[in-house]
């Protein structure tokens, strides 16, 4: 499937789909220094993906449903400034590519400052449940929901 240019340039100014997700740090996500141990980004990343994937109806039960299981197979994080034990958060995720992969950036900021706290990206493909074969491109149920969503042909 091919994007419209104008499609393409809009990109670059807005996201296609985003979700935002709010985050209170809780107690048993820290270090004994009441810092956010860096393992727990990975969970507030599928947060806000999940979050981002629900607007399209295509959760991990649905990604199941229509025969793919979708296995992370990148992580990066960049880690600006630690996350403190009850600090506020906002975990932003954004689509970047869906046509062969799934690539989806993040950005957590502080509630209160807007400060920029952790930015990332994760990406996963599908792989077909019934024979474990990965795929070239994005199977079709993806690519149905959001060109629904998107109003793209």
């Amino acid at each position: 499937m091919t994007v419209p240019a104008a499609a393409l340039l809009n990109a670059a100014k807005a996201p296609l789909l985003e979700a935002t997700v709010p985050l209170q740090v809780p107690f048993y996500d820290c270090d004994p220094a009441g810092i956010v141990w860096h393992g727990n980004y990975a969970k507030y990343f599928d947060q806000a993906r999940c979050a981002l994937l629900g607007q399209i109806d295509y959760g991990y039960a649905r990604m199941a449903e229509s025969g793919y299981n979708w296995p992370l197979i990148d992580f990066w994080a960049r880690h600006v400034k630690p996350l403190h034990f009850g600090q506020q958060a906002i975990v932003r995720a954004w689509l970047c590519e869906w046509e062969f992969r799934l690539k989806v950036a993040y950005l957590i900021t502080d509630a209160g400052s807007g400060a920029r706290l952790c930015k990332g990206h994760t990406v996963q493909v599908a792989v077909r449940i019934d024979n474990g074969e990965m795929q070239i491109a994005s199977p079709p149920a993806l690519r149905q929901r959001l060109r629904e969503r998107l109003g793209m042909d």
